[in-house]
């Protein structure tokens, strides 16, 4: 079971939000489906220096948690900010 404030990753690419499968984010509460469908978790993005960059909404199955033997990179959102 995922934690408040625990770190994930995308488990699938989010094009709508310039994110990609393997980003990471903080899971910072959950969302009921309104219609019955998925309920999903509500993440903050931030970039490499700890900043928010966004705030977002996505399926409980498109996240996991990071895991001991994974390492984080750095990728640039230029394109999604010009």
């Amino acid at each position: 079971m995922l934690e408040l404030y625990q770190r994930i990753s995308l488990t699938q690419d989010f094009p709508e939000y310039n994110l990609k499968k393997g980003d990471i984010a903080m899971l910072i509460d959950t969302a009921t489906h309104p219609e019955g469908g998925e309920n999903g978790y509500v993440l903050e993005v931030f970039n490499a220096i700890g900043e928010s960059i966004n705030v977002i909404i996505v399926p409980m199955s498109a996240v996991e948690p990071l895991k001991q033997d994974e390492i984080l990179s750095v990728r640039s959102l230029a394109s999604r900010l010009g």
